[in-house]
């Protein structure tokens, strides 16, 4: 057996090394928030002034001034609405297949490993996988239904994974008991294992598809347009997002076109912040309501 022996000299040199830690913690925190609220004043400053009804309800324009973002942002609506169709179903459906009902065996683990290393791929790869999958080989073209399918790709890592820990966390105790008072196992994933996992289920979704509305690398591989005069009217029609409005801008030298990134940088800022506010606010509501 190992003793330590305590010191006065070793107690001051190990408290005078805590001290120092955390002043070296407290500095990179205080220069990580100095540096996020300098480019959010920064940001701010530059776009408070172009963000008026014109500006919401107005098409991309030549002109600076009589520029806006409704393309944009109708088609990050409508993206983000058909990834969500998409993803959800195949992504909590794996989830409960893989936690539920799949036998434990050499596939499963080879599956299980690819969802995990899926998370963390570039999303340009999924760009480009989704421009030889969707565009050339099912001949969707460059369009809004490529697009939500490229996105659903990205977000099906993270939604099987968020979906199978919010699975594990549910004690076997219910299940058990809803399967001796007679209940099929799908009954009891449906009526039991469901809505105890669902707070859980309901964040990974949300914030996988909060992921999607910041991406601009897949939807650029794919063809998604920087410059579009109208809004889409079908799931084959062009289509572009708010970052890719933003990237277009953010490239013209014009100082007014930097001011015009920075006002569709503070409304994506604000759709994100909704998204995640929203996500805490189901959690929250959903725990309340849990039978244990």
């Amino acid at each position: 057996m190992i003793q330590v022996v305590s010191t006065p000299q070793w107690r001051a040199r190990e408290y005078r090394r805590e001290q120092i830690f955390q002043l070296v913690g407290a500095l990179i925190v205080l220069f990580a928030l100095t540096t996020l609220v300098v480019l959010l004043t920064k940001i701010l400053l530059d776009g408070f002034a172009r963000l008026n009804p014109e500006f919401f309800t107005s098409f991309p324009s030549r002109r600076a001034s009589q520029a806006g973002i409704l393309p944009a942002l109708v088609g990050s609506a409508y993206l983000l609405l058909l990834t969500a169709a998409i993803a959800i179903p195949i992504g909590v459906g794996a989830a409960i297949y893989l936690e539920e009902f799949a036998r434990r065996n050499w596939f499963t683990r080879l599956v299980e490993i690819n969802i995990t290393n899926l998370a963390g791929v570039p999303s340009v790869i999924y760009g480009l996988l989704g421009l030889q999958v969707f565009v050339r080989t099912l001949m969707m073209d460059r369009s809004l239904l490529a697009g939500a399918c490229t996105m659903a790709l990205l977000a099906l890592p993270v939604i099987i994974t968020a979906a199978r820990e919010g699975l594990r966390t549910v004690p076997k105790s219910l299940r058990d008991g809803s399967l001796a008072l007679g209940a099929t196992q799908w009954q009891t994933v449906r009526y039991t294992v469901l809505p105890v996992a669902m707070p859980s289920i309901l964040t990974g979704v949300i914030l996988s598809l909060s992921r999607v509305v910041g991406e601009t690398a897949p939807l650029l591989v794919i063809g998604a347009v920087v410059y579009i005069g109208t809004l889409p009217d079908s799931l084959f029609s062009a289509f572009t997002v708010l970052p890719v409005q933003i990237y277009n801008w953010t490239t013209r030298p014009q100082h007014a076109f930097q001011e015009n990134a920075a006002a569709g940088i503070i409304v994506l800022l604000a759709l994100l912040l909704t998204m995640n506010a929203l996500a805490i606010y189901l959690r929250n509501r959903y725990q309340k309501r849990l039978p244990i």
